[in-house]
């Protein structure tokens, strides 16, 4: 009889459970049940997800060990009591701006940061919707006695332990908040205070075969955040750069040495497997694509077909597509911008051009930032509900300038998350192995003139 684990992703939309035979990863079941909207959400409706979605999924009778993936930076802040004080703010959710400047200056600037935590702070960060916290709220500020991540809490609940002193973590989602040092494998409390305005407790780091708890006879593995659970489910290692275009659009890579940028672009984050994971993340992705779509009135894939019809370019037609501000480059109050418009580009298949495009040039900017960091890239991986669009895997080669390769479409978190509750079954210092998705691999000549002429439009437009 096969021996069982689950993987969960608990992401901005919705939660995944996917339940694996732990020696071959093959699919046995799965389940998923859907979260609210918006970027400040009860961390109740997770909860309720996750029991719903493990249901779905056939229950955890006979499932061995679980691991769960969640979305980073989530601020769960809670009380003496183990209560959460107030609706979490989500990685989305950019009113703490101005706090992340505050937190940027009273630390010395961006390089200090940098030098303390591999990352300079942007309102995405746990740390700044805890300074926002404080000066917004001060009551409810007082009141923080922990504060977790929503992987954390989802792991704490299930295991059904109590005490703030038992909630863990991994070094992958600490390393999203600002008070952890990913390099050494420390938090830094003084980050801490300085958002919070007080300490407070905040959850073990396990290591990513340890166990974190157990759920009746199942165990716990340590969990990850939702970037470090992709890059572990398609087998990603040193040397791959993962594309990842979902409600976030990222860039990441799984690398031997941690970064430590100064500007910003990179987050210094750690992997699920001990290495380092630089990271590039835009706001905006697959939603862009959405948004376009319900303007011209059309299907996705009708989408898709009218973005391959226009020529390279859009005919000079540039979409900026900060629909929900911007992270990279660190604009939250921007917004989204068509350029070039004339009676020759004022077509759906233009429109739906330059949406693709914008979309890939931003993640082509993330890309050229890892690079010029040092980062390997010698193969670019290329997942997300996005890249289920045929314009988006068309196009990608002639943005990213290289060959991408796409995987069977699969929930790669969850998949990762299965993964590392395999590896909790194993031990020793790599994860077990699982046969590589089938994949598809596309190519064709760069176009830099569309990006030289976004990189134009970028640079010209103010917020």
């Amino acid at each position: 009889m096969s021996t069982l684990v689950a993987g969960v992703d608990s992401s901005t939309q919705s939660c995944k459970v996917v339940v694996r035979d732990a020696e071959t990863g093959a699919a046995v079941r799965s389940g998923s049940a859907p979260h609210p909207e918006g970027s400040e959400v009860d961390p109740r409706h997770w909860w309720s997800a996750l029991t719903g979605a493990i249901e779905a999924a056939g229950g955890l009778d006979d499932v061995v060990a679980l691991s769960i993936a969640g979305q980073q930076h989530g601020m769960v802040a809670l009380d003496a009591g183990g209560e959460v004080v107030r609706d979490a703010l989500l990685w989305n959710d950019t009113r703490s701006a101005p706090s992340a400047l505050d937190l940027v200056d009273e630390l010395g600037g961006p390089a200090a940061w940098a030098r303390a935590c591999g990352t300079v702070p942007t309102a995405s960060f746990t740390a700044t919707k805890l300074r926002w916290l404080r000066d917004n709220e001060p009551d409810n500020a007082a009141r923080v006695a922990a504060v977790a991540l929503p992987h954390d809490w989802l792991t704490w609940r299930l295991s059904g332990a109590e005490g703030l002193d038992t909630l863990t973590t991994d070094r992958s989602d600490a390393s999203g908040t600002g008070y952890f040092a990913p390099q050494t494998g420390r938090y830094l409390p003084e980050h801490l205070e300085l958002a919070l305005g007080h300490t407070a407790s905040v959850p073990r780091v396990v290591a990513p075969a340890d166990q974190a708890g157990a759920h009746g006879p199942t165990r716990l593995g340590a969990g990850m955040g939702d970037n470090a659970a992709v890059a572990l489910g398609v087998g990603a290692g040193p040397g791959d750069v993962v594309v990842s275009i979902g409600t976030s659009g990222t860039v990441f890579a799984v690398s031997e040495t941690p970064t430590a940028d100064p500007t910003g672009t990179i987050a210094g984050f750690a992997d699920a497997a001990g290495r380092y994971l630089p990271l590039v993340c835009t706001l905006n992705a697959a939603r862009v694509l959405t948004a376009t779509r319900t303007i011209l009135g059309v299907t996705l894939d009708e989408l898709s077909d009218l973005a391959l019809s226009a020529p390279a370019g859009a005919g000079g037609l540039v979409f900026l597509p900060y629909l929900e501000g911007e992270r990279t480059p660190n604009r939250p109050t921007a917004r989204g911008a068509l350029h070039g418009l004339t009676l020759a580009t004022s077509t759906p298949a233009h429109l739906a051009r330059a949406a693709v495009e914008g979309v890939l040039c931003g993640l082509a900017d993330g890309l050229d930032a890892l690079t010029t960091a040092g980062v390997a890239a010698n193969r670019v991986v290329l997942v997300g509900g996005g890249a289920r669009s045929t314009a988006i895997r068309t196009l990608a080669p002639t943005i990213l300038g290289r060959p991408v390769v796409v995987p069977t479409p699969a929930e790669y978190a969850a998949e990762g998350a299965a993964r590392q509750a395999a590896w909790l079954l194993t031990g020793g210092e790599e994860p077990p192995l699982w046969a590589t998705a089938h994949a598809s691999t596309h190519e064709a000549p760069c176009e830099p003139a569309v990006r030289a002429r976004y990189a134009e439009v970028r640079e010209s437009t103010v917020d």
